[in-house]
């Protein structure tokens, strides 16, 4: 099974284009592809958390904190 991305260190290993391809499947509300990489499913799960559809889990909650955090003075 694949390990969620809990870290912005992790995210910045991943691939840019993938995560796009799983956020835009995730927003629509298709089922995760079979054989998915962690960057499509990073991509897939932010997607479905943005469109409603599933709630955040607790690696999503971690991202955010530490992306905020970034973005402060």
């Amino acid at each position: 099974m694949l390990e969620m991305v809990r870290s912005v260190e992790e995210y910045r290993t991943l691939d840019e284009a993938e995560i796009l391809i799983g956020y835009m499947d995730g927003v629509a509300g298709l089922v995760g592809a079979p054989g998915m990489t962690r960057s499509y499913l990073h991509g897939w799960r932010n997607g479905a958390v943005d469109a409603g559809l599933v709630d955040p889990d607790e690696a999503q909650l971690e991202i955010e904190a530490e992306f905020a955090a970034l973005a402060q003075p």
